[in-house]
Parts: C-alpha cells; sequence; structure tokens
C-alpha cells in the first residue's frame, strides 16, 4: 500500500502515520516527492485496509500496489530517481557513460585507459578489482592493489569509480574505495550480498542475471531498497538464449518496459550483452535510441592482449568512434551526456 500525504502534511503528522505502520506490525518507507511525501508499507502478506490511514491528519490518500516490488515500482515513487556521484549525475535524462578496462591489470593498462575514455567523453571510470571467473583458473583480478590502481586513476581523472563486489567477506575493502559498488549477474540473487550493500550508504549496480526475467530483477533490487539504500542502478547485459554467435542476448525491449515499471535508471552493457567487439558500437546507439539512462563499455590498449573478455573490448579508436555516434544520438533525442 502506498500512503499520500497531502501537501501540507507536517513532520509530525507524517511521523504518526509511520508510527500506526509499526503498530500494525509492517515497515514504513517514507518517499518524499517534488510535490509531496508518500509512504510505502512493507510486511504486509495480504491486502491493508485503507480506511486504517485515510482518516489520519495530514493523509490525502491510501492505495494498494499492484506490484510485488514495492519500493522500486514507478506507482510508488512516480518521480525518476536521479543519482549523483562526485557531481555525476545517473537518471532524470542526462546520459551517463562508464567506461574501462574488464580487468585492473597493470598501473600503465589502467592509466592510460582512463586518460583516454575521459578526453572522449566517459564520465565515470569502470574496472574489475575482484574478478567471479566461470574457470578457477583464469584470471581472478588484481584485488587489494588493483583497488588502489583505481583510487589513483580516479585521482588522476576526476571520475567516480565503479567495481564489482563479488561478495560479503570482500565488500568492506571494495566499498571503502569504490563510489559505484556493482553486482554481477551471478550475484543478481545472492540475498545476503544484497541485504548488505542495503546497508551501505553508496549506489548500487545491479546487472541482470543470466536467466532472470524482469520480475525477478526488480525484486532483486527491492532487497537492496528495502535494506535502506534507495540508490539503486538497474543495468541490462544480456541473457542467456540458444543463440551462440553472441555471447548473451542484450535485450533492448525491456526498456521501455522497465521506464514503465520503475522509477529506477536503466544502464545497458552492449559489451557482455553480446560478447563481439564490432557488435558494440551499433548496440550502444540503439541503447541510446531506446532511451537509456548510460552504458557501460569495456575498453582495452590492447585487446588481444586482455587477461579477460578480450573479444569484447573496445580499442581505443573503436571507442573515440562509438563516442561520436552517441553523442550525435542522444543530441537527436533531446539527451545530453551527463
Amino acid at each position: 500500500m502506498i500512503i499520500t500525504m497531502q501537501r501540507d502534511a507536517t513532520p509530525e503528522q507524517i511521523r504518526a502515520v509511520c508510527d500506526r505502520i509499526r503498530e500494525l506490525g509492517f515497515a514504513p518507507h517514507e518517499m518524499p516527492g517534488a510535490q509531496c511525501t508518500a509512504v510505502c508499507i512493507t510486511g504486509n502478506k495480504g491486502a491493508v485496509e485503507a480506511s486504517l490511514f485515510t482518516r489520519l491528519d495530514g493523509v490525502a490518500d491510501a492505495v494498494a500496489v499492484s506490484q510485488p516490488f514495492k519500493l522500486v515500482a514507478r506507482e510508488t515513487h512516480p518521480e525518476p530517481t536521479v543519482i549523483e556521484v562526485r557531481g555525476v549525475r545517473i537518471g532524470g535524462g542526462g546520459l551517463c557513460v562508464m567506461a574501462g578496462p574488464c580487468s585492473v591489470e597493470g598501473r600503465e593498462q589502467v592509466m592510460t585507459t582512463a586518460a583516454h575514455v575521459r578526453a572522449h567523453g566517459a564520465q565515470v571510470l569502470r574496472g574489475g578489482a575482484f574478478k567471479p571467473r566461470t574457470s578457477p583458473y583464469e584470471f581472478q583480478g588484481l584485488k587489494d592493489e588493483g583497488l588502489r590502481l583505481l583510487a589513483e586513476a580516479r585521482d588522476a581523472t576526476g571520475m567516480p569509480i565503479i567495481t564489482e563486489v563479488k561478495d560479503t567477506e570482500t565488500l568492506d575493502r571494495v566499498a571503502a574505495v569504490a563510489d559505484i559498488l556493482q553486482i554481477g549477474a551471478r550475484n543478481m540473487q545472492n540475498f545476503s550480498l544484497l541485504e548488505r550493500v542495503g546497508k551501505i550508504g553508496k549506489p548500487v549496480m545491479l546487472k541482470r542475471g543470466l536467466s532472470s526475467t524482469v520480475k525477478e530483477w526488480l525484486m532483486a533490487a527491492e532487497y537492496i531498497v528495502a535494506s535502506g539504500n534507495r540508490d539503486v542502478i538497474l543495468c541490462e547485459r544480456g541473457i542467456r538464449t540458444f543463440e551462440t554467435l553472441t555471447r548473451n542476448t542484450l535485450d533492448l525491449g525491456i526498456v521501455p518496459i522497465l521506464r514503465h515499471l520503475t522509477h529506477l535508471p536503466i544502464v545497458v552493457d552492449p559489451s557482455h550483452g553480446t560478447g563481439v567487439a564490432r557488435a558494440v558500437g551499433p548496440m550502444a546507439r540503439a541503447a541510446v535510441a531506446a532511451g537509456v539512462d548510460g552504458l557501460m563499455i569495456e575498453v582495452h590498449p590492447v585487446p588481444a592482449r586482455a587477461l579477460s573478455d578480450g573479444p569484447q573490448a573496445l580499442t581505443f579508436a573503436m571507442f573515440e568512434e562509438v563516442m561520436r555516434d552517441v553523442r550525435r544520438i542522444a543530441a537527436a533525442m533531446d539527451q545530453e551526456l551527463s
């Protein structure tokens, strides 16, 4: 249920509504808006009688929420969520480009890549320090040294950094450095990890699981928001289908559907979504045309020597070309780079 307060509702009246919700054994979630404050109820197993709240002072209305994901649903929060990280805005009409190597491999690699993507329009530096890999024999990342190098690149370029957190054991170490925490596709339903990042005051980008439905994805986001963190970004990175010519099948058709269902910012990762470098540019252009809030693109100085995801990484020249195209399409959509 969502309880809409009157425009002139006082803090005391809002507090009284929250107290009443707790008395009933449920959890209140205040959601300030441009026009008024709403209070969402979670923890109820069935319908809640509206009359329990409509007669309280300051209440304008109380209506049931049709979706099981209540806190991330647009019907409970009509305005789009905008997340600000070190001056970079994600959501709300701009286009944010996150770019960098799949894995941090060394100082020269990450510093040169960071400088290049920054010079050509990227606003956030991506790079993996802790790398969960399919095979235990593949490169697992530089770990703490990788975090140190990312922090150095941030200091040199001014770009905030996003990096993956793979488990609860290393979460605090990653959160101490990262500006945005990335939850990878394989961890989308790692509920212990979702609850922990929900208690850390840093934005979280939640990638869609390999074979997850949109409902499962949004319910995973609900775990984070219900734990106290409202700064969640959704990332479509392709799903597993019968096709083998691409690494995954990039599901751009869900972008307008997500826009209708949720207020959270939407980012598309055409690198993982295709797994083929020559396909990244066209899919990035298509994603911008579909109205996304951001792109996540893998870039490497020499993709043939990359320790992870070399086939999908763009060269510096390819990234320049993609950014030129992205700017033109974004302009046609009345959208500017953040």
